[in-house]
């Protein structure tokens, strides 16, 4: 699916009218944990990025030592989605793109930390849904990208650009050697956070796990190596939500569509996701928007794909909302 055709789907979904692990006493637990994996996978060679994955970064991720007794500066950096590309239009809708910066004060470097999707946004929130294989194809690998300097007036001229913080050399380094674990074992993107409502007390079925997560996790881990984090402006985060009851396990992708029982759950699945297909034409995106309509709305039903596993949603107003709200630093 191209960016233009992922926006327009989303933007008209806004103004719409083993199994998972258990907690300790056999009860589903909620939020579903993230599962975390021992090693990053290679991608699949069927997976194709319209931009490259991090162009001046470190192929191995690797992150350069700082002397111990350097001064780091930490800076807050938020920028429009595909800001390059479009300016401000994705700003003045809050669908914001965040990423840190470091800049040492004994050598005068800067770098720049961001986590996101390695074959863009479409890919990593639908699959394809290829005739000659059953199971649909998922490309929603995410992950961190470390590399020299900060683009000042990318971060600053339609965001943000703020020091928040100071760490020293040590500090740095042992951060670095966790945003390196971080990144093997946590390998896929997911857009979505799911909750019962939009109530202060709604349950919350998944977390998303995107680039504004990863800022909140490194954030954490800033603070634990003794890091004090402040900001001058309040710290808003785009987060995409949907809604629904109680979700249904349904199982894996050998489960689904290896076995002839579950053809009627295999064949669901593959037409929900049919509607998100790539490349479509104008007319065939007008009949798409339709049946999603029809599957979301009108029969309330919704297939997430999460930790390599379908569960289906059964859909609750107001279904699907963007917002951009406050996540406090820690």
């Amino acid at each position: 699916m191209t960016r233009a055709q992922t926006l327009l789907v989303l933007t008209l979904l806004l103004v719409l009218p083993g199994p998972a692990l258990l907690a300790h006493d056999g009860r589903q637990q909620w939020p579903v944990p993230y599962r975390r994996f021992d090693r990053r996978p290679p991608a699949d060679p069927y997976c194709e990025a319209l931009y490259p994955f991090c162009p001046t970064g470190d192929r191995d991720g690797r992150i350069p030592d700082m002397r111990d007794g350097d001064v780091i500066s930490v800076y807050r950096l938020q920028a429009p989605v595909w800001e390059f590309k479009y300016g401000d239009v994705m700003g003045k809708a809050h669908i914001m793109h965040d990423a840190i910066g470091f800049s040492s004060l004994e050598s005068g470097a800067n770098f720049t930390a961001e986590w996101y999707e390695l074959f863009q946004l479409g890919n990593c929130t639908f699959p394809h849904v290829r005739p000659e294989v059953r199971a649909p194809s998922w490309c929603n690998q995410g992950a961190a990208c470390f590399y020299q300097g900060i683009d000042d007036a990318h971060w600053a001229q339609n965001g943000t650009l703020e020091k928040i913080g100071e760490l020293t050399g040590s500090q740095f380094n042992a951060a670095a050697r966790w945003l390196q674990d971080d990144n093997a074992t946590g390998i896929y993107y997911e857009t979505w956070t799911v909750r019962s409502d939009r109530g202060a007390n709604a349950t919350v079925w998944f977390e998303s796990y995107d680039c504004s997560q990863f800022v909140h996790r490194a954030y954490r881990k800033l603070t634990e190596l003794g890091c004090k984090l402040s900001s001058r402006s309040q710290t808003n985060y785009t987060k995409i939500y949907l809604y629904s009851g109680e979700p249904t396990y349904l199982g894996n992708d050998s489960a689904i569509f290896g076995q002839p029982a579950l053809k009627n759950v295999a064949a669901a699945i593959r037409d929900f996701y049919g509607a998100f297909r790539p490349h479509q034409s104008p007319a065939e995106l007008a009949a798409s928007l339709l049946r999603v309509y029809e599957k979301v709305v009108l029969e309330k039903s919704f297939y997430l794909y999460y930790n390599f596993e379908y569960w289906h949603l059964a859909m609750k107003p107001p279904y699907l909302h963007l917002s951009y709200e406050e996540m406090p630093l820690p």
